[in-house]
């Protein structure tokens, strides 16, 4: 064998190795580069505000309560329907949102403290009478921390349940109460104190949030921009959009007592409020100085209509109480 002959698969096997790493260098550099697109692109697709506030959810059964309704429905459609953002892993496009987890962790708040009230108030008969096995457990499940996935080692390092099931769970409860409520096995007592209990605390809360309005733009003032503006904005447009949902079904669970201490207008009126705080949805969420001129304050502007719709939940607490 001569020379060239012998040297001829060498050569081969260089170029077929060389044809390799090209093929191999390539490759790593196009996932390198779907990867770059996955996160963005999929960021966009994940964002979702969704504050429609003509959502209707399935009717209650009869007799059953349209508020309960709503509350799952709620539940379903940000953990069913929508990705639960707030507990999506670093592999995942959410994890790296900030408006949609806060947004929706919103949400859960406000549904948690309404849940609350029913176990504690309006489904049982006095404040001495067991709480509803059904309600109470609905409670926990809205308890849970909003940001646990299947697999988190801060909590355990087994696998544990992740907080969109227990929301999912909490739905189902829910709805449950709301069938044996229909077949005449659970309470919903439609009283003017249980309502009156019920505004005031919802009205307590709005309290707490209007707080945590005011440090974020004394804080704010002292950066540049103020980027954890918008997630303080849209925690609280979270809260207040369910809350918005909720007090309208309220209305129509109560309306009886509303008619009869002939409170429609101020409910009318603080239902106007609060729709005007959830629908707020600004480009850029900004936290200038209140007076300033050129940069606008949004938090200031939210802040207007959640102590609007304060002041007309105390008015409403003050007639019916009559």
């Amino acid at each position: 064998m001569s020379e060239f002959d012998f040297e001829k698969p060498v050569r081969g096997r260089r170029f077929l190795a060389a044809l390799t790493g090209a093929t191999m260098r390539n490759s790593l550099l196009v996932v390198l580069l779907l990867f770059a697109l996955y996160i963005p692109v999929g960021m966009l697709l994940s964002s979702r505000i969704e504050d429609d506030t003509t959502f209707t959810p399935p009717p209650p059964p009869t007799n059953g309560s349209n508020a309960i309704a709503m509350t799952a429905a709620l539940i379903l459609r940000e953990t069913d329907q929508h990705n639960w953002t707030p507990n999506d892993p670093f592999f995942l496009p959410g994890y790296y949102l900030d408006n949609t987890p806060e947004f929706q962790t919103g949400i859960m708040l406000a549904l948690g403290r309404f849940s609350t009230e029913m176990m504690d108030q309006i489904g049982r008969t006095r404040g001495s009478s067991q709480t509803d096995p059904d309600l109470s457990a609905a409670v926990d499940y809205l308890k849970s921390a909003p940001d646990v996935w299947v697999w988190s080692p801060s909590v355990s390092l087994l696998p544990t349940t992740a907080s969109d099931q227990k929301y999912r769970n909490a739905a189902q409860r829910l709805t449950a109460y709301n069938l044996r409520l229909s077949n005449g096995q659970a309470l919903f007592e439609r009283r003017a104190d249980n309502l009156i209990a019920l505004v005031d605390r919802i009205s307590n809360d709005l309290g707490s949030m209007s707080a945590i309005i005011d440090q974020q733009i004394l804080n704010g003032r002292t950066m540049m921009f103020d980027s954890r503006a918008d997630n303080v904005f849209y925690g609280i447009k979270g809260r207040l959009y369910a809350y918005y949902l909720i007090l309208r079904e309220v209305g129509m669970d109560f309306q009886n007592v509303i008619r009869e201490r002939e409170a429609h207008s101020a409910w009318a009126q603080m239902l106007d409020s609060l729709h005007e705080s959830a629908i707020l949805d600004p480009l850029l969420v900004m936290n200038g100085d209140p007076d300033g001129l050129f940069l606008a304050n949004h938090l200031t502007t939210q802040g207007f209509y959640l102590l609007r719709a304060r002041t007309q939940m105390r008015e409403i607490s003050q007639i019916l109480i009559r």
